[in-house]
């Protein structure tokens, strides 16, 4: 196989709202499809996701629970979670408060040698924004470790 692209299709429960969340975080509508639309796509940049209403996937809000840390819970989230790399994690955090998002962890250098936060859709799906640490990152004993 030589995979050309990927798109993750989301199961969310209002079309609109979802559109309206994503330009919260940074991303276009793309198109709707249907009347009313029950299928749609947001992009950023060279990157979109399918968001479907009440099919295709799961979703389920983990009840407010942080992700990770202090009284985290990673199983919480019902939904789907997804990785989004980009060049400044902590100005996507700032946008994101700023808009009023549901941040579920904050920026945070993690042992595996990336920063990252998560950001969690109404739907309960997860976004991990990241970016790599400018380390070399080493496997040692238990998981990685940066020198």
């Amino acid at each position: 196989m030589d995979a050309k692209a990927i798109t993750p299709i989301l199961n969310v429960s209002d079309l609109a709202s979802s559109f309206a969340w994503f330009e919260k975080l940074g991303w276009k509508a793309l198109w709707g499809w249907g009347s009313p639309p029950t299928f749609g796509a947001v992009g950023s940049g060279e990157c979109e996701i399918f968001l479907c209403v009440g099919a295709q996937g799961s979703r389920g809000h983990g009840g407010g629970a942080p992700t990770f840390g202090e009284g985290g819970d990673s199983a919480a989230d019902k939904g789907s979670w997804m990785s989004i790399w980009v060049d400044d994690v902590d100005a996507v955090h700032r946008r994101c408060v700023e808009q009023g998002l549901e941040v579920s962890f904050p920026p945070t250098d993690m042992p595996w040698g990336v920063r990252e936060m998560h950001v969690r859709h109404p739907d309960g799906h997860v976004f991990r924004i990241s970016r790599g640490i400018e380390r070399i990152a080493t496997h040692g004993e238990g998981g990685f470790s940066t020198p």
